[in-house]
């Protein structure tokens, strides 16, 4: 198995494989109710996050899938996350910044082609390429102030393993 490294990725990813029967891996998780996470099945997968307490803007949750190799092994996939919302509303904000980029762009080529003045599109369009280096730099920081938290669903995922 390999740890977890200090680097904290985009949506960093692991896979573990355990000799116990996916069953018993996924009762372990519907059994293991320690504060402050919250655990949700759905199949053969399990969702970790913290409780409302513990929860703030920038908190990961862990989603595992296990899948049966034979009778007796099984292989555990899993994946840090951020909140789904906050992930749309991150996306959201890129494609509109996006969109607005493409539009200007356009509207300044069609200003040139037509020989009248486009300085306005081109300030805008530098604008949002600013824009795109803040919303940058905040989701860094936002991944930066979650990983302490994602430490701590590995954790609680490996004891919940071991137990």
């Amino acid at each position: 198995m390999k740890p977890l490294s200090n680097d904290i990725v985009l949506r960093p990813r692991f896979q573990l494989e355990l000799s116990e029967t996916k069953e018993e891996l996924l009762e372990s998780f519907e059994k293991s109710q320690v504060e402050p996470f919250l655990v949700k099945r759905l199949d053969e997968h399990v969702f970790i996050k913290f409780n409302k307490k513990n929860n703030h803007f920038w908190s990961p949750q862990l989603h595992l899938e296990i899948d049966e190799l034979d009778e007796k092994n099984s292989k555990l996939y899993g994946v840090f996350g951020p909140n789904p919302t906050l992930w749309t509303f991150f996306m959201f904000l890129h494609f509109g910044v996006a969109t607005l980029f493409i539009i200007l762009g356009i509207w300044a080529y069609s200003s040139a082609a037509l020989d009248k003045p486009y300085g306005l599109q081109l300030g805008f369009m530098a604008f949002l390429v600013v824009l795109w280096f803040i919303l940058y730099f905040f989701g860094r920081a936002g991944k930066q102030k979650g990983k302490p938290q994602m430490q701590d669903l590995y954790r609680f995922m490996m004891d919940t393993l071991t137990k």
